[in-house]
């Protein structure tokens, strides 16, 4: 099992937002609509894991709300491979919009 817990993804869909301006920089997410609906795809798969709105906040809240015993490995599997996709795509948006700190 993954030593992800659900505070650390709660933690991960919790600061999307923030993560998104920052990779975007001064550009506009109009000109990386691929890339921003593509992360947003990655939150709206998680939310429907676990039955709530699209809304990050509303996730964490979700996921932090959830007891420990309530909690199936299906589940975990897919917020975790959601938070996985949803930081490839930051990283993506970050080259793409030159704020990345990779020497590449």
């Amino acid at each position: 099992m993954s030593p992800t817990t659900p505070s650390d993804l709660a933690v991960a869909f919790r600061s999307l937002a923030r993560r998104q301006r920052e990779a975007l920089g001064d550009d506009e997410p109009a000109a990386h609509a691929g890339l921003v609906a593509e992360l947003r795809g990655h939150l709206e798969a998680a939310a429907a894991a676990m039955h709530t709105a699209p809304d990050a906040e509303a996730l964490a809240r979700a996921i932090e709300d959830r007891p420990a015993d309530a909690w199936d490995d299906a589940t975990l599997a897919t917020l975790r491979e959601q938070a996985l996709q949803a930081g490839a795509t930051l990283r993506a948006m970050s080259i793409a919009a030159g704020t990345s700190d990779d020497d590449d």
